[in-house]
């Protein structure tokens, strides 16, 4: 459901814009609120959700899509956590529909889907490592790199089951807006891809604001 947030940037306490195949750990504190900005248009920006003191609890794909009977996340999804403690609720999205199945690009994957010479190609596995590399105060190793959300990625489901990769339904300036319901740890990679739609073939920025309870 689209929903316009009154929230204006100028009154943000965090902004940063993320160039496309860079990664971005950051928190975001109970009752914060975190927008996400496609600043120019059809980029997927695979994140990571744990909560920030616990960190072994993260985001559940499988808990989400049955408690909310829904396989897209719009404005009224609330994220849980594999405990089915809520994390972040949506509460304004421009974009209208956010992937919670396709998964994340990663080196096998380039692989299977594209090419044997393609395996080398930076992936937003390859992001999250880097993360976690640089940033061992958080204690996160790569078993820890389970679901994510795609925002702002198409990724229809076929009558058989399937899953395909289509061209991106967001425009520059979208954005998907959420409350934290816990202390929250987010990881992005803003994805590299250059081998499906889910970019447009040309991966672009995108822009990250928090603002205080």
């Amino acid at each position: 459901m689209l929903q316009v947030s009154d929230r204006s940037i100028d009154a943000a306490r965090h902004v940063d814009v993320v160039r496309a195949g860079d990664y971005w750990l950051h928190e975001v504190s109970k009752g914060e609120v975190f927008r996400i900005t496609d600043l120019k248009g059809n980029q997927a920006v695979d994140t990571l959700f744990f909560n920030a003191r616990e960190p072994h609890e993260r985001y559940s794909a499988f808990d989400t899509i049955r408690e909310q009977k829904n396989l897209y996340l719009t404005t009224g999804s609330t994220l849980l956590s594999d405990e089915c403690n809520p994390m972040l609720q949506i509460v304004a999205d421009t974009c209208g529909r956010h992937d919670t199945v396709g998964g994340a690009c990663a080196g096998e994957s380039n692989t299977v889907r594209y090419a044997l010479e393609l395996k080398t190609m930076h992936s937003c596995r390859d992001s999250w490592m880097l993360a976690l590399n640089r940033h061992s105060e958080y204690g996160l190793t790569k078993r820890d790199l389970a679901h994510n959300i795609n925002f702002f990625m198409n990724v229809p489901v076929t009558p058989e089951g399937g899953l395909t990769f289509e061209d991106g339904i967001s425009d520059a300036g979208k954005y998907v807006e959420m409350v934290a319901r816990m202390d929250i740890l987010v990881l992005i990679s803003n994805c590299p891809q250059l081998n499906n739609p889910c970019n447009g073939y040309n991966p672009t920025p995108i822009e990250l604001a928090i603002w205080h309870k």
